[in-house]
This record gives C-alpha cells, structure tokens and sequence, in this order.
C-alpha cells in the first residue's frame, strides 16, 4: 500500500497517445490503492476504539494510554 505515484509519471502516461489505455489504469490503480488505505485506516480505527473500551472496562491504565496514542496518531493523519 505505500505506492508512490507522481504527478510526472501520470502526464508522461497520458501524454503517450498510442498508450491512453495506461494512463487510465494507472489512475484506476491509484484509486483503488486510495480507497484499500482509507478502509485499513478505518478498520484500524475501529479496533483501537474497542481495544480502548475494553482497557477502560478492566482499568489497565497502560494500555489504554497506548491504544489512545495510536487512536490520535491516526485521527490526526486525515
């Protein structure tokens, strides 16, 4: 997931007329690795918030300042 796609690699691609057909893959492809991050982004989110809930329910006061590190690091990527 941690492709890196440039803003030249994509005009050189659309710029190749004969190869129109990479430039739409390649942007299909950076989509789709967009949408594959935000949903593992998500899915981390919510196992952090029952990891903190449950931490809050059995009072362990390390884990709960672990999880909510993480659970803030995360936020404050968006």
């Amino acid at each position: 997931m941690d492709k890196f796609y440039s803003y030249t690699d994509f005009l050189r691609a659309i710029n190749q007329t004969s190869q129109h057909n990479d430039a739409e893959k390649l942007l299909n492809e950076i989509y789709l690795d967009l949408f594959l991050q935000r949903l593992q982004r998500e899915q981390r989110l919510d196992k952090l918030r029952q990891a903190i809930d449950e931490a809050l329910q059995v009072r362990d006061e390390q884990a709960f300042k672990e999880y909510t590190s993480e659970y803030i690091a995360l936020q404050a990527e968006q």
